[in-house]
């Protein structure tokens, strides 16, 4: 008996080490291989195939040298044509600045001389395959066919490096084009210097959607420089320092038996020096610095681990977990040093400053992504924004290298903040964030003067007036939340109050909101609700009355009883996903994507307005209409994103809502539920602990939550707080084909 009993325990405990051997292996699993970055580089997608960690301060990536709304991020995968690699992109915009700091590598002696204003007449431009190039998160990888160069890029936080293998015997050179430019970007001063054998340094300062960006850059060779020819505005100069508006440099290198080149390079916003200092000690280690980028990207990929048997399923969870950690980037260097809008030179003290802050779009779902994965980014961010709020006396809108853009509506930083301190996270002055947004939004700058006299903007005084005050209203409520939690009461109650100015705008008789007048009654005439004109003479921003008219987060049960009640709500709810999607006006909206009926997921506006169904007593349209977006918007095609991946805003809806969760109001700290599509899905938190959603019997058609349990109990809510998710444990989801009404009606009390 002795012997069974000792035979069980053995087998007990071999059961038990395979299953931590297996957990264990689950935790260290490579998933960059899940990863595809040239999802979004066709369609509007705009993002870029280019290599950079997370967060990182370069983004060295192929640059077609087209200028055009598709090549935003410098490249898209219907081109076959490069011109360089350049070290700065933006990824999934609409804006067409950066592409700076170009290198090309060649194999025969080019005219730099004259400064083409297209890539037609560039003599070093070449042809490429997809066929011979590839991606992975940290890599990339293309061969130049008119060059017979194989060229590989890869980086590290604030240096990326470059690997040339040239045919054998071939002349071995790279240019270096600092005048060259595409969309918005032009150049305003440059200039090149030949430092030593190894060594070449220099600046570009351009103007375009960033007025004031200033660029300075080292690179150092694995090889000695045996010769060079410097250009700047169209004049050949025969000296070793070269300054003017476009300058371009080609260099030349011995050893020519040896195929490979290498250089790597450093840029800085401040100066040279920075960019020497940031510029990696060691020597030209590719292969490890690669490694180490995949490594990196890993441990962040790995924050959120899921499970599921379509493969396909896993390339688009782990890109859009890529996409999402690619911004905003890091912009203070190695001292803390960074340039502010001014030129004044600050210094980051105890964190990371970052830019390419594109607000309007990311306070939706990628900000409150990074609370769960990234929280002391966060922090970082914030303090960015108040070290901004220090200069110009007003929180960012949207940040680019420094300059603010005022691109977009609203005051979107004020939700980012407000979020991040009702979580809990620390590390910025709460006192100092609450005078920057009190101190925004009193003033009187981009509208607020008209909001604060008339409860509204009146659509004769401002275009866009009817976006402009539903967004208003969002960040007077979010200002309102964090007045309460400092025990601001009179500034709770004046915020709150404001924070009602969408009541103003919204017209019975029509179901939707609407330009009014200055004189409080008249409504603007004619009215289509499909009409779009972009971003001139128009009530909406990118969008039309259907996309916009849901722009109320904070209050869904009062918006219902404005329209009438919950029935007559959510059949306008309904409809939004039934109407044809015909969008009329000679000026359409380009961003205006990704449609199902009127609702429109190319562009931000409209990412919230699925989860509004739980809002009105109807969970099972929310499960529906959330897995309709996550199957039909998202594939794992180049054209795999329905519009622009703006800064992660896109990929960041897919990787909460493919889990089951979305931040419609942020600020509330809450958490909608939708339609989970992995059979589990694993937050591995920053505290150490770890939040599992499981979907039994989840497919393709089981798509609807039948029943619920928390950690063994029994959950009816449609929607769960952050500070549940940090302490850990399992939210079980049923799944079926049907519908369950019942499930989610009645809230359960935790």
């Amino acid at each position: 008996m002795k012997q069974v009993i000792l035979l069980f325990t053995l087998i007990l405990f071999a059961v038990s080490c395979s299953k931590n051997i297996s957990k264990n292996h689950n935790n260290t699993q490579i998933l960059t291989k899940y990863v595809n970055p040239f999802i979004g580089t066709g369609g509007h997608g705009h993002t870029y195939p280019g290599a950079t960690v997370p967060f990182g301060m370069l983004q060295v990536t192929p640059v077609n040298g087209i200028s055009g709304w598709d090549w935003c991020s410098g490249y898209h995968y219907s081109d076959s044509i490069a011109v360089g690699f350049s070290h700065l992109a933006l990824s999934g915009t609409g804006i067409g600045d950066l592409a700076d700091i170009i290198f090309m590598p060649v194999n025969k002696e080019v005219n730099i001389v004259k400064m083409p204003k297209s890539r037609d007449s560039l003599d070093y431009k070449s042809l490429y395959n997809h066929k011979n190039e590839n991606a992975s998160p940290g890599y990339y990888q293309v061969y130049l066919e008119d060059h017979n160069i194989n060229v590989e890029l890869t980086t590290s936080k604030r240096t990326a490096y470059h690997k040339y293998t040239f045919k054998a015997n071939d002349e071995q050179s790279v240019v270096i084009d600092l005048g060259f430019a595409i969309n918005w970007d032009k150049a305003t001063s440059s200039g090149l210097k030949v430092e030593d054998d190894f060594t070449i340094s220099g600046h570009r300062f351009s103007t375009g959607w960033a007025k004031n960006q200033k660029v300075f850059f080292v690179a150092k060779f694995s090889k000695p420089i045996i010769g060079y020819h410097l250009a700047a505005d169209n004049k050949s100069v025969d000296t070793k320092d070269i300054k003017g508006v476009k300058t371009a440099a080609q260099l030349f290198f011995n050893d020519i038996e040896n195929n490979e080149l290498q250089v790597k390079v450093a840029l800085s916003s401040v100066g040279i020096e920075n960019a020497k200092a940031n510029l990696e000690a060691s020597g030209f280690e590719f292969e490890s610095v690669k490694a180490k980028a995949e490594n990196t990207w890993n441990e962040v990929l790995s924050k959120i681990t899921v499970d599921t048997d379509t493969d396909s399923l896993k390339t688009i969870f782990y890109t859009a977990m890529y996409h999402a950690h690619v911004a905003p980037v890091t912009f203070s260097d190695k001292n803390g040093e960074y340039r502010k809008e001014n030129d004044e030179i600050a210094t980051a003290k105890d964190f990371t400053a970052y830019s390419t802050l594109s607000l309007w779009d990311t306070f939706r779902a990628e900000h409150p992504l990074l609370t769960l994965t990234s929280p002391n980014v966060v922090s970082d961010i914030i303090n960015s924004m108040l070290s901004y709020y220090e200069t110009k006396n007003i929180l960012p809108v949207w940040t680019l290298y420094a300059n603010e853009t005022n691109t977009m509506t609203g005051y979107h930083s004020i939700p980012v903040i407000v979020e991040a301190y009702l979580k809990g996270i620390k590390g910025f002055d709460a006192e100092k964030a609450y005078e920057a947004m009190k101190t925004t939004m009193m003033q009187d700058e981009r509208g607020l003067n008209h909001y604060k006299k008339y409860g509204y903007i009146p659509y004769n005084l401002l275009d866009e007036s009817v976006t402009i005050t539903l967004e208003y209203a969002y960040d007077d409520w979010c200002v309102a939340q964090m007045a309460k939690a400092l025990g601001k009461e009179d500034d709770y109650k004046l915020f709150l109050n404001r924070s009602k100015a969408y009541e103003h705008l919204f017209d019975k008789g029509t179901g939707f909101m609407r330009g009014k007048s200055i004189d409080g009654v008249s409504w603007h005439e004619p009215f289509d609700p499909k009409y779009s004109n972009h971003r001139e003479h128009t009530d909406y921003t990118e969008g039309n009355a259907w996309q916009h008219s849901w722009f109320v987060p904070h209050a869904v049960e009062d918006l219902a009883m404005l329209h009438g009640g919950n029935e007559i709500f959510t059949e306008r709810l309904e409809q939004l996903f039934t109407e044809s999607s015909e969008i009329t006006g000679t000026n359409v909206s380009a961003d205006i994507s990704g449609l199902i009926g009127q609702y429109a997921h190319g562009n931000e506006p409209s990412h919230h307005i699925a989860y509004m169904f739980n809002g009105v007593g109807k969970p099972w349209r929310t499960q529906f209409m959330s897995r309709q977006i996550l199957d039909s918007q998202y594939n794992t095609s180049p054209n795999g994103l329905s519009g622009n991946e703006d800064c992660g805003q896109m990929s960041a809806w897919y990787v909460l809502s493919s889990v089951g969760l979305y931040p419609m109001n942020p600020a509330s700290t809450e958490y909608e539920i939708g339609s989970p599509i992995f059979d589990t899905s694993t937050f591995n938190l920053p505290n150490g602990k770890t939040f599992t959603i499981e979907a039994e019997h989840v497919s393709d058609k089981n798509i609807y939550i039948q029943s619920a349990t928390l950690n063994g109990e029994p959950f009816n809510n449609t929607s769960i707080s952050h500070e549940t998710i940090l302490n850990g444990g399992i939210l079980h989801f049923v799944m079926g084909a049907s519908p369950n009404k019942d499930w989610g009606t009645t809230k359960t009390e935790f």
